[in-house]
């Protein structure tokens, strides 16, 4: 699915109106890629924000410069390092058959027996690389946790096979495990002041 953004070109000089544009509540930008020079462009703060909360990161943005319709994935983003407001956005204008490759979120879901009667869990992968035209781009990839018990693990050979696109980070790579509960006695140990 794609969602369409307002942008407008800008001017690079001079560096005040970089400024004067994030006062207005604009954010500078660039556009680059397929059958696209790189372009400087503005988008309203407002609406980029927004479609990072509804949209997420792997949706395609179709922007419309000088008449022409570009479909563009958000390459990335940079943030001011004091206010956290965005200062700048890149936008990779893609060919919609062409494969890419992007970072899916790993989201956990379900509650696992083994964590229900004391083990502990842990999460070693939050990302991975997945390759597919744009259009078929995960945001997230859900991991279902629910038959997990302790001394399990899942990696990422574990997870469905998908006709819309491929996971390339390693297979062996682990995602979640659940280990033993520690023993009360370890935990009283470390939990006691240390003896003067």
């Amino acid at each position: 699915m794609s969602v369409s953004l307002e942008v407008s070109k800008r001017s690079t000089r001079p560096r005040a109106t970089r400024n004067k544009l994030r006062h207005e509540g604009k954010i500078p930008g660039i556009i680059n890629g397929y059958k696209i020079e790189s372009t400087p462009i503005s988008v309203d703060g407002h609406d980029f924000k927004r479609l990072l909360r509804t949209e997420g990161l792997n949706s395609v943005v179709k922007l419309t410069i000088d008449g022409e319709n570009y479909n563009t994935l958000i390459h990335q983003f940079t943030t001011d390092t004091f206010t956290r407001e965005i200062d700048h956005v890149e936008f990779l204008s893609v060919d919609m058959s062409e494969v890419t490759e992007v970072e899916a979120e790993l989201v956990l879901i379900g509650t696992a027996p083994g964590v229900r009667i004391g083990g502990a869990l842990t999460q070693n992968l939050y990302n991975v690389i997945v390759s597919a035209t744009p259009d078929k781009l995960p945001e997230r990839i859900e991991v279902d946790i629910s038959k997990l018990d302790i001394g399990q693990s899942i990696t990422i050979a574990d997870l469905p096979v998908s006709s819309d696109y491929e996971i390339i980070t390693d297979p062996i790579e682990q995602i979640v495990a659940i280990s033993e509960p520690r023993a009360k006695e370890e935990v009283a140990e470390e939990e006691a002041p240390a003896a003067e």
